[in-house]
């Protein structure tokens, strides 16, 4: 069946003239927000590593990687409804306990390496991540905790505050009922929740603030990170995590949440934050617990995506223990689905896009020559990773699941197992050769910090990329893909980060002014359009325009040197695979959280700024796809 609407007119709206028809008749699952483009290839590739978890655990097929042997123990335990909803929250209780039973800040602080380890809600995140100034070693990094709403911006719309509330109150009732508080206290519990939520959220990020990710790193003595931390005993915890390895140094995400964190957590609020703790800590380890109680927790964030109804059962068990084991899954996939026939192309595609894009940023015309080497080292110098690694990391290998543990306690050993592993690392060099995304993922994705890009296997099949495809079309998608992940390493962001992912400034103060000019104007192009009841915040997905122009550009520029270049299948692909149908309310939500634009706008806005486009559909200053010539934004 044709996709196309032919009642609307290309010139006018290339999203619906490419995708109507399918956009009529799509169905989303009840279980998810959205189909189409990225979502149904991950729905068919979950499908199939579905099948083969259920012949595993029945013992019809044997895993070719002994490692699976314990995803598949996992899986089973996962499967045992029975078991896990006799249980309920009762293998919480010891945790929930020992936070109901502390008393006071000391108390607290004298049990705080035991409460981290056992996954404790604290009133801030720690994490070891690569040392952004020089990403040869790790760091230590704190941040912002997890606040009640998606976003803070929510908590200054008093409506849909109180809408999201109602929710969220509604939720945390049904899982308090399953504790072992008093009906008395499990009020007061939620009451104090929500007053301490309040207390973080004042000096919390945005999702605005968080997309200029640059930004984030502010290095700080660990002497003035732990007085801002007053009462809270954060030096005693580095302390017993690294004894005379604990950093000198941390990296602060957000400063002025340091700044005021004594008007927040203090013995005067420490109930507040006890009761906080305790209920955020069901919340964390629902997905842990019984069907029942995993299902409570989902309620919330599934009625503001208007998601229906839970997976099965065996669609959660996969899901689970896919994400914990995920680079072994992810190598078995490779492997078995993807071909090297596939592999050797793709990446033959990935080559020429680089060449291409040498030879534009050579012809570029508001750069410097000594701002032109820099960009070309670091392009030089980015890493592909295609497909699947050549093997997953050993550390897998000791992530065994023992038939005798219950399904929770098999869960926690495994948890507790790549926290102690992920904090281990600080005093070690980094390993870049780490994979961002595990071979199952339908994604593809830039790391800044490595310099590299990671193109899962999953990724690389229709309507993104086929052997059977014109290459056109493999431009039109994977192609412009690709060079969208290339592009993030120049884009507001990676702009700031050099050829070995250092935060490091390497431009020509002039140039970078143009560059900053430019992205105004790549800020402006999107900024306001009304979308779903919303309007675009330009800002907010402004480095993914970015990421999309320098991607269609670099392609563009490739298809010029084919015979004949068909550029009506590059743009009509480039507007199939954004392809999305969703519900209303995700779609609201991704407005004011995803540093997306919303699919529709992509496949719209970027061929715009390109003479090929209008070129190839003879679209004029009359039609609604027309953007006049002194608007178009090339970057790169």
């Amino acid at each position: 069946m044709s996709t196309e609407n032919t009642t609307v007119r290309i010139q006018d709206d290339l999203y619906q003239y490419v995708n109507g028809e399918w956009l009529k008749t799509a169905v989303i699952p009840a279980d998810k927000p959205m189909t189409g483009g990225f979502a149904s290839l991950d729905e068919d590739v979950e499908k199939l590593l579905m099948s083969d978890f259920a012949k595993f655990a029945k013992g019809e097929e044997q895993p070719d990687l002994p490692i699976l042997e314990d995803a598949v123990r996992l899986y089973r335990k996962a499967m045992d409804a029975d078991a896990r909803t006799e249980a309920g929250m009762k293998p919480l209780y010891p945790l929930l306990r020992k936070i109901k039973s502390i008393g006071t800040v000391a108390e607290f602080n004298e049990s705080i390496l035991d409460l981290f380890y056992a996954r404790a809600e604290f009133p801030y995140k720690l994490e070891v991540m690569e040392d952004w100034k020089d990403t040869s070693r790790y760091a230590l990094a704190i941040m912002d905790p997890d606040l009640l709403l998606p976003d803070t911006s929510y908590y200054d719309k008093p409506v849909m505050k109180f809408y999201m509330m109602m929710l969220l109150k509604k939720m945390a009732k049904s899982l308090l009922k399953y504790s072992e508080l008093t009906p008395k206290e499990q009020k007061q519990y939620l009451r104090d929740t929500i007053a301490f939520d309040d207390l973080l959220r004042r000096k919390a990020l945005s999702s605005r603030e968080y997309a200029d990710y640059y930004k984030l790193y502010n290095p700080m003595s660990a002497e003035d990170v732990y007085k801002l931390s007053g009462d809270f005993g954060l030096r005693g915890l580095v302390q017993k995590l690294y004894g005379d390895g604990a950093p000198s140094m941390i990296a602060a995400s957000n400063p002025r949440f340091l700044e005021a964190f004594q008007d927040i957590f203090n013995e005067k609020n420490f109930p507040l934050f006890i009761h906080w703790s305790y209920v955020r800590t069901i919340y964390k380890f629902a997905s842990d617990l019984s069907p029942e109680i995993y299902a409570i927790s989902s309620q919330y964030l599934n009625k503001l995506m208007g998601i229906k109804a839970m997976p099965p059962l065996e669609k959660q068990a996969y899901r689970f223990v896919s994400g914990l084991f995920d680079q072994p899954v992810g190598v078995y996939y490779g492997r078995k689905y993807f071909g090297e026939a596939a592999k050797a192309d793709i990446t033959s595609i990935v080559k020429k896009i680089i060449e291409t894009y040498e030879e534009r940023i050579r012809k570029n015309d508001f750069l410097a020559a000594e701002t032109k080497e820099k960009a070309i080292l670091k392009l030089s110098s980015i890493k592909v990773k295609m497909g699947y690694p050549d093997n997953y990391d050993p550390f897998f290998d000791t992530l065994k699941v023992d038939e005798a543990d219950p399904f929770f306690d098999a869960v926690q050993k495994i948890r507790l197992r790549k926290m102690k592993r992920e904090f281990e690392k600080l005093n070690k060099p980094t390993d870049r050769s780490e994979w961002q995304m595990p071979g199952h993922m339908v994604n593809a994705c830039y790391d800044p910090f490595k310099n590299d890009i990671t193109f899962p296997a999953a990724i690389l099949q229709k309507p993104f990329y086929s052997v059977d495809q014109k290459i056109e079309e493999n431009l039109g998608g994977i192609g412009a893909v690709i060079g969208h992940e290339i592009s993030h390493a120049f884009d507001n962001n990676g702009a700031h980060f050099d050829e070995n992912g250092n935060l490091f400034d390497w431009w020509k103060e002039e140039d970078f002014k143009t560059f900053e000019g430019l992205t105004k104007g790549m800020t402006e192009q999107f900024d306001g359009i009304p979308f779903h009841g919303g309007k675009v915040n330009g800002g907010l997905v402004v480095s993914e325009n970015i990421a999309d122009d320098g991607g269609m550009a670099v392609t563009i520029e490739i298809m010029h040197t084919l015979d004949d270049p068909d550029f009506k299948a590059y743009f009509l692909n480039w507007g199939r695979i954004w392809c999305m149908k969703a519900k209303e309310s995700f779609q609201k939500l991704l407005l004011t959280m995803d540093v997306h634009s919303p699919a529709e706008l992509r496949a719209n806005m970027m061929p715009r700024n390109f003479g090929e486009w209008y070129e190839a559909f003879d679209v004029k200053p009359t039609d609604k796809m027309y953007l006049p010539e002194d608007k178009r934004i090339i970057i790169w």
